[in-house]
């Protein structure tokens, strides 16, 4: 068991948030040719993201080995402001609740218990300590 002094304090970095948005695509999004959904996303989601330069996004296919969910987004930013930004231009467009479900977001800390404990964080080459 760890034990952390109520006196140490973690150093003042700036903070990488990653966000993992679980997605629905609806029958109108499939009913799309293709063409139309690259021209959508081209037109109407391409400005929001170089708009906010600072917030990163993937995409994962999912459908093929999940029923409640066809993709994860995934968010990479240390602007929260930024990514909140990204967040309200999506809601304003049809790509919110029209052609996805946003079935839930959830935000981590890529390895922020290491930092807590100022460890070495766990990989598949290491153990903490």
């Amino acid at each position: 068991m760890f034990t952390v002094n109520s006196t140490w304090r973690l150093p003042m970095t700036t903070q990488t948030y990653t966000l993992f948005m679980l997605l629905k695509t609806t029958r109108q999004w499939l009913d799309l040719e293709p063409k139309a959904r690259f021209a959508f996303i081209k037109e109407n989601v391409n400005p929001i993201l170089e708009a906010h330069p600072t917030v990163s996004m993937r995409f994962f296919d999912t459908e093929s080995y999940n029923a409640r969910i066809s993709d994860i987004v995934v968010w990479k930013t240390s602007d929260l402001v930024a990514y909140q930004g990204v967040i309200k231009g999506l809601r304003d467009t049809i790509f919110w609740d029209h052609y996805f479900d946003v079935l839930e977001v959830i935000p981590a800390v890529e390895d922020g218990y290491a930092v807590h404990y100022g460890i070495t964080p766990l990989t598949g080459n290491a153990q903490a300590g």
